[in-house]
Parts: structure tokens; sequence; C-alpha cells
């Protein structure tokens, strides 16, 4: 499992951050494509916004790849 780390002053991260954050996007655009298609899961679950707020602990999976994150 790989691991985002939040900035210390930051108590959230967005999704299509996250995405590019931990490297599995390589921009933006490409982040929201996958998200609003239906290609990533939040908590287990399928997510289509990328503004989803990803706290503490939350984890996400894009590709086969599963991502939590840390403070």
């Amino acid at each position: 499992m790989e691991i985002v780390k939040l900035r210390e002053q930051d108590e959230f991260i967005k999704l299509g951050q996250a995405l590019k954050k931990a490297g599995l996007e390589g921009s933006g655009v490409d982040a929201k494509m996958d998200i609003q298609a239906g290609l990533v899961k939040v908590n287990g679950e399928v997510e289509v916004r990328r503004g989803r707020k990803l706290y503490d602990g939350d984890t996400f999976e894009y590709d086969g790849v599963q991502v939590k994150i840390e403070k």
C-alpha cells in the first residue's frame, strides 16, 4: 500500500491532488477524467467527485494500487 502524507498545515487533500501526489496521474485533467469515469474508489466505494476531501486514515484505490492518507 502506498502512502500520501498530508502537509503539516493541511487537514485534508482533494482526491485529484492525491492521485497526482501518489504518482498515479500525470496531470489534473487526467485525474479528473478517470475520477469522473468511475475508476477510483474511496474507502471501498466508487467516487466520481475529484474535489472529494480525503482525511487522515482515508484510503483510495486506482488501477489496482491502494493508497492511504496519513498526517
